[in-house]
Parts: structure tokens; sequence; C-alpha cells
């Protein structure tokens, strides 16, 4: 079964809902836009939904013919944008200055409103489907908060999937793995308090920035040395501050900041104890101190077996099955849908909207890129696999 027909039917439709979508971009807790957008679709197709859940959340809820399955699902889309000055020139682009869907939330959020609109135009299952159209997925834990604030709790789901559009995949192919998909994210700063001083006699001080440096370099031995081999992680620093413009001046204190990526929570809490201990003991060893801020982001997205499979098999009832890998490599990349996969089973996904015979589409542009545009060419192939996914789990008959 390729594309949904009706689906099909929509597409200019629903591109025209994702362009008005990019021409109004907010950053997250901000979508205003897009949450009203959505609301007003919703209310148009006599959708109920609750909104409120993280500031500008909601979540629709729409009943197949039958709901005595007992069986729900849970789809979810991301709305927010990025704080990057859109360079691509296209007759959708942003008009809010330094803001841009440059990850393609836009996309996704129309993607789920077209599956929305066919869902609830044949009903063809039997149970109950919750659509999650959510905030601030770009670094404000968005799913966190709407879990926190009781997402499972007043709306079940026996199972919950996400996707991603994809640059570099090729439009009509899908990655999906069982196992861990994309990594967690996490943030640290340590500040090394030492004793500044003049340049000329560094005798006098604990130059903090020695002490940093040396920081800095023992921290790339976690991974290698600390850190089971066949695990993965990374630990970069990403900054490093210290001093002031004066050249003959050593300063007091010195920060530094950096990110942590791993597939395994229990890693995540060992590379944490590293960092403190090396950090601690080597500004001691100067006669100095630091502390470590360190903030557990984001969750890896770890996606269930089941969950992935049925995740494939709607994919393939969809697109090519032979476009479909179901062992891509997982990525170093973060997404905060991992947050609901640690609640639920189920599944997110890349969709390929890459278009290799046209180099210069901006659709080939990376996620973040500030010449990034999403792929409307995809919203079909989206929202048919979100309908398929809830007819297959919850057939009629």
């Amino acid at each position: 079964m390729p594309i949904i027909n009706s689906i099909a039917d929509l597409k200019n439709e629903a591109a025209a809902w994702r362009q008005e979508l990019h021409q109004n971009p907010q950053t997250c807790y901000e979508e205003e836009f897009a949450s009203a957008f959505v609301k007003n679709k919703l209310q148009e197709w006599n959708i109920p939904f609750r909104d409120g859940y993280a500031k500008t959340g909601l979540v629709a809820t729409i009943e197949g013919q039958k709901n005595t399955s007992g069986k729900t699902i849970g789809l979810r889309a991301d709305m927010d944008a990025l704080d990057i000055l859109e360079k691509t020139g296209l007759p959708h682009a942003s008009k809010n200055v330094g803001k841009m869907h440059a990850c393609g939330h836009d996309g996704h959020t129309a993607s789920l409103l077209a599956a929305a609109k066919y869902l609830q135009d044949t009903k063809n299952f039997n149970g109950r489907v919750h659509l999650i159209f959510q905030p601030a997925e770009e670094g404000g834990r968005g799913a966190v908060k709407m879990i926190e604030e009781g997402l499972f709790d007043a709306f079940p789901c026996d199972y919950v999937f996400g996707v991603h559009n994809w640059p570099g995949l090729p439009i009509g192919h899908i990655d999906m793995r069982v196992g861990a998909q994309l990594a967690s994210v996490d943030e640290f700063n340590i500040t090394v308090k030492g004793k500044g001083g003049h340049a000329a006699m560094p005798h006098l001080t604990h130059d903090p920035l020695v002490i940093a440096s040396h920081i800095v370099i023992a921290l790339q031995s976690i991974v290698s040395r600390n850190i089971d081999p066949v695990e993965s992680a990374v630990v970069t620093v990403a900054g490093l501050q210290v001093g002031t413009d004066a050249f003959n001046v050593i300063g007091d204190t010195a920060t530094m900041k950096g990110t942590v990526r791993t597939f395994n929570n229990d890693v995540r809490h060992q590379i944490r104890d590293r960092i403190e201990t090396i950090a601690t003991n080597i500004a001691k060893s100067y006669d100095a101190t630091a502390e470590l801020d360190y903030e557990f982001q984001l969750d890896p997205t770890i996606n269930t077996a089941d969950g992935i499979a049925m995740a494939q098999e709607a994919a393939s009832a969809v697109v090519n099955p032979n476009h479909i890998n179901t062992e891509c490599p997982p990525s170093m990349g973060g997404e905060d849908f991992g947050a609901y996969l640690m609640e639920k089973p189920g599944a997110f996904i890349c969709v390929g909207q890459s278009v290799p015979d046209d180099k210069n589409s901006p659709h080939n542009h990376g996620l973040h890129s500030p010449y990034y545009d999403f792929n409307d060419d995809i919203i079909p192939i989206v929202a048919s696999y979100f309908g398929t996914l809830c007819e297959k789990y919850m057939p009629l008959s």
C-alpha cells in the first residue's frame, strides 16, 4: 500500500500549513502561533483537545469507529523553532528576524495535522489516538515538562511514536533501529578558583588557566580509560574562559563548559562522577578548587523491539520496504522524545528528505543550518505512516 490516497490529495493544503508555520517561528515555550494554528485546525475538524500543557502544548484525542479494544496510541510532533537568522531566501522564509524553523518542526506539526484530519475523517480503527503537540524540544525539555504535568495520567498510551526528518537520507527512505537511536544530552560547567596576580610573577599565583588546561586534557581520558570499550560516549569541552584582556594579568578564576553524550544512563552517571573527581583533584594539587555544575538534560532515545516491529510494519505499507534500514547506526545527536520512551514503549524513526539529484536544494542542508528547509514532499509519507500505525495496531475487524 503506497501513500494513503486521501492524504496524498491533502498534500498541497498541508504544504501551505507548513509554510505558514515556517513564516512564524517561535522558540521554546513561546510557540503561541503554532499552538493557536493547531487549535484552529482541530476545532475546524471537531477534534477535542486539552491545552495548557507545558504552557503552549496540547493533546487532542480521536476515537475510532469503535472504541472497544481498550487500545491507545500516542503520536507526537514538536512545534518550536531556533534562534537562527534564516538565509534561504525562500518566499515562505521566516518573518521573525533571528528565529527560524531550521530543524523541521514546522513540518512535523503539519504532518501530524494531516494525519489528524485523515484519522478524524475515516476513524478506521478500534481504539483511541492521542495527538501530542509538544513545545520546547530544542533545549527546553518540553517532553519532560508535559510528562511531569500528567500527560500520561490524563492520556494513557500503550505506545508512543515520533518521527524526525533527516537530511542526508533520500526521500522515500526511512531509518530505524531497536535500542538507542539517539544519545543522551548532558551539560556541565566547571569553575576553577585559583589565585591571580602579575603575569611576571606566576610563582605567587595559583594560575587557573594552567589548572583548567590540565583538567581539559585529563577529561579526554575518561572515554578511553574509564568507560567499557563496548559502550559509546563523548566528553567535549566546548568553551574555556579565563582572565581579562590584559596581557600581563593572571586571573583568579577559569570557567569551562561542555557536553556529555552516551546511549547508557549508567554511563552518564559514571562520566559525571569521573569529571568531578578529576577536576576536584587536579585543582587541589595546585592549591585551588574546582566546582562542577552538571545537568542531566535529555535521556537517550531508546526504541523498544515491539515499537520498532510496529514501525517497520507501518512504514513498509507506505514506502518501498527495501528502503527501510532497521540497522542504521545510532547518532550522538539528542532528542527529548527519549523521555516518552522512558515511560512507554514505542519508536522514534528518521524519515529521509534529501533530494540527491538537486545539489542546490535547501532540503539537503543539515539540521540547524540557516539554509535548511523542510521538504513538503514527505508530509504525505509521515502522515500515512502515522495513520497506518493506528489502523494496524487497532484494526476495526
